[in-house]
This record gives C-alpha cells, sequence and structure tokens, in this order.
C-alpha cells in the first residue's frame, strides 16, 4: 500500500499474579494505522483500563501505549529543520568547490563521507577543528538558505498541502476497505 507506513505488531502488557506478561494484539505480524478491525482491539484497550484503575492500588501502570503523544514545544522539528539546513549547505558548498576549487571540494567530500551532515551540529564542530573557513563557509549557506526558504515557505499552503495528502490516504483507504455490491444481484432479465 503506497502513503501507509508499516510498524510492528502491538505488545499487550498485563500483570498476572504480580509478572508481566507479554503477547501479540491482533493476528498479524504487522500492522499499520488503518489496518485491522478496531472492534478486534477494543476489548484490549478496556482491560488495560481496568489494570491502569489497578495500577494505582500497586499494581502494573502502562502510560502512553500509543507510541506518542501530542508535545508542548517542537524544538524535534526545529533540530531536524537546523539538521536539513546544514545538510543542504554542505551540498551548496560542494557545488561550489568542485566548479571553484578542487583541490578543497575533494577534501570536503572526503570529510563528507566520514563524518556524515546528519547531525549539524556535531558535524560543524567537527570541521571546525579541521578546517575553519569550510565551516564558517557552510554555516554562513546555511543561515542564506534559512533566510531564503522563510521568505519562500508559505504555511497556508503547506496546511493545504498536508490536508489534501491526508483526505487523499483516508479515501484511498476507504475504497480498498469498502465492499462493494456486485451486479449479480440485478440479473433478472426484464421482459
Amino acid at each position: 500500500m503506497a502513503g501507509v507506513q508499516v510498524m510492528p505488531a502491538a505488545v499487550d502488557v498485563r500483570a498476572e499474579g504480580g509478572k508481566a506478561m507479554a503477547r501479540r494484539v491482533g493476528g498479524s505480524s504487522s500492522t499499520s494505522l488503518f489496518a485491522g478491525d478496531w472492534r478486534r482491539r477494543r476489548p484490549a484497550c478496556t482491560v488495560r483500563l481496568r489494570q491502569c484503575r489497578r495500577a494505582r492500588r500497586g499494581g502494573l501502570a502502562i502510560v502512553s501505549n500509543l507510541g506518542g503523544q501530542y508535545e508542548v514545544g517542537f524544538g524535534d522539528v526545529d533540530l531536524q529543520l537546523m539538521n536539513y539546513f546544514t545538510y543542504k549547505a554542505v551540498r551548496t558548498v560542494l557545488t561550489q568547490l568542485y566548479e571553484m576549487n578542487p583541490p578543497s571540494y575533494r577534501w570536503l567530500y572526503n570529510f563528507v563521507a566520514v563524518n556524515k551532515p546528519t547531525d549539524g551540529k556535531l558535524f560543524l564542530r567537527a570541521l571546525g577543528k579541521e578546517r575553519q573557513e569550510l565551516a564558517e563557509r557552510v554555516m554562513v549557506t546555511r543561515l542564506h538558505l534559512y533566510g531564503k526558504w522563510i521568505k519562500k515557505c508559505d504555511h497556508a499552503k503547506m496546511y493545504e498541502k498536508i490536508s489534501e495528502e491526508n483526505l487523499e490516504l483516508m479515501r484511498e483507504r476507504l475504497l480498498e476497505t469498502v465492499i462493494w455490491p456486485t451486479d449479480d444481484t440485478n440479473t433478472e432479465k426484464i421482459g
């Protein structure tokens, strides 16, 4: 299925006689957010609720078993954006050096091959220890690219794109799960 992320099956932890036991929820080895019938999983949810009530009296408590909660802040998004702009800046500087300074290009290319720019702060710290002028160039390029993105980014358009994609995915899933009537029921001949 295109657009649906497949995740490992959920694990249900239950306390029995003071010992925690684990078992799979659902029958398949992997599920998606939309896969399966929610009614099959509902009894497990009520058991979890009873279990949490027991937990207040000293039993096993399961907190946040859905794999995440809404965050108050978006620090992780900020970090991802900074890392991405570092990556884009490294690519931009590599392109510039390829055209203007081939020896520096080769050096930076080899440095990037060993030190992946996936963590921008660590990458720039390591680059600064080796070649400060290249680190400064990447930092200035990163800031310039971010400024350029801010001017071009249309937040309302991005919101609309996300909404449209969510709607499209839900339509696709609905069409996959609906059982359409066949024409066999209307095969009576008139006349």
